[in-house]
């Protein structure tokens, strides 16, 4: 399967989602998309996208200072 990576950190919330949505439209269906943000309201923001388009959230972390999201796309 692929893997992308979505570098968001330094914006501001709604544009992590947005570009999160965005992104998830060019990841091939089984794919993985790697996103890394530093907006404190992406904790809140990402997870609800992933459950509202109905892909599977694989893991959250935190990692130098920024939230990394791991999305398989349904």
């Amino acid at each position: 399967m692929s893997e992308t990576h979505l570098n968001l950190r330094g914006l501001k919330c709604p544009l992590p989602a947005l570009k999160t949505r965005k992104a998830l439209q060019g990841v091939p269906s089984g794919g993985l998309l790697v996103v890394a943000c530093t907006d404190p309201l992406a904790v809140i923001d990402i997870p609800a996208l992933v459950n509202e388009t109905g892909h599977s959230l694989e893991g959250q972390t935190e990692e130098a200072g920024a939230l990394l999201f791991r999305i398989r796309k349904a």
